[in-house]
């Protein structure tokens, strides 16, 4: 089923289409995701947990620390910066996040983006997860949100129109994806002539030749998180058709933020374990600790990748 750009959908409408060969990784991702956010699944307990505590809603409360990834709202914020630098202000986009899980990264981005000048018309998050797409729509609902769609999909074969977006992003979910080239070349059919595809490469980017330790993938296992090459990422960009490639290097700013949101999550533990619960909260801080560690030894290269497609491919 296809879901054109234009067609009126409320955010509670869960587009789905077969998702070729991906069965098992849509079980290994419910099931990781699961069970490091459960109380996410009783979303509307959950917000309630979270303004009690923080008396503010939306994701600038506790809500950061797990559906924005490792780099939180401050990556979602690099983004934003990142396409305002590109596309400029003042004009309106049709845009798309490719796996974005409950949706946190993808809602906040586009307020963002509204505040910084551009306009998102209709927005989709793509996800491969029902249950994921399931509560970013009551999210999303209960925020009143109308412009935006999640599309229960894989991010390789997205049912959308070719052509049909001015900008693609992954925000974070790129060691989601077993196939990056794959996922990179369904972005590039997606964007219109010069569109924009910008990408947050938190734990997927290895310097050539190296791995991550053991310590790593014992929070971020095999099979849930997948690494690349920084050389093949490139050649992946541009075998899919992408021009004017540029890429951030982030590690000193990486390394800041997140030992300031282990902080966080130290100071507020209890708070986080009344929300979350107490696995939750400790493997939240595991996964930050071990990734900073990576980013310190060098194994992994935390970066932003903006890249523009080419015209006529």
């Amino acid at each position: 089923m296809s879901a054109e750009p234009g067609a009126p959908a409320g955010s509670e409408t869960h587009r789905t289409r077969e998702t070729h060969g991906t069965p098992d990784q849509t079980g290994v991702q419910y099931r990781y995701h699961r069970d490091l956010f459960p109380a996410l699944h009783d979303w509307e307990n959950t917000e309630r947990a979270i303004v009690e505590f923080t008396g503010e809603e939306g994701p600038d409360g506790l809500l950061g620390l797990d559906q924005m990834g490792h780099f939180g709202p401050q990556g979602c914020d690099a983004v934003v910066r990142a396409v305002v630098a590109r596309l400029g202000s003042g004009r309106a986009v049709d845009l798309c996040e490719l796996g974005s899980g409950f949706g946190g990264a993808l809602r906040y981005t586009v307020d963002r983006l509204a505040a910084a000048g551009v306009e998102v018309r209709r927005s989709y998050g793509v996800d491969l997860v029902a249950e994921h797409c399931a509560v970013s729509a009551r999210i999303s609902r209960a925020q009143g949100r109308t412009t935006m769609t999640e599309l229960c999909a894989s991010a390789t074969a997205v049912p959308l129109p070719a052509a049909s977006l001015d900008l693609v992003l992954v925000t974070g979910s790129m060691p989601h994806f077993p196939d990056p080239g794959a996922v990179l070349r369904e972005a590039a059919r997606l964007l219109r002539p010069d569109g924009l595809l910008v990408l947050t490469e938190e734990v997927s980017l290895t310097p050539d030749g190296a791995e991550p330790s053991e310590a790593f993938r014992a929070v971020h296992p095999r099979g849930v998180f997948f690494t690349t090459p920084l050389a093949a990422r490139t050649d992946q960009l541009t075998r899919a058709g992408f021009a004017d490639v540029r890429r951030e290097d982030l590690t000193d700013w990486a390394v800041a933020l997140l030992a300031d949101r282990l902080k966080v999550v130290r100071i507020f533990r209890g708070s986080v374990a009344n929300i979350y619960g107490g696995t939750s909260a400790d493997l939240i801080r595991d996964t930050l600790t071990a990734a900073r560690e990576e980013y310190l030894a060098g194994r992994l290269l935390p970066s932003l990748f903006v890249a523009r497609r080419a015209d006529g491919d």
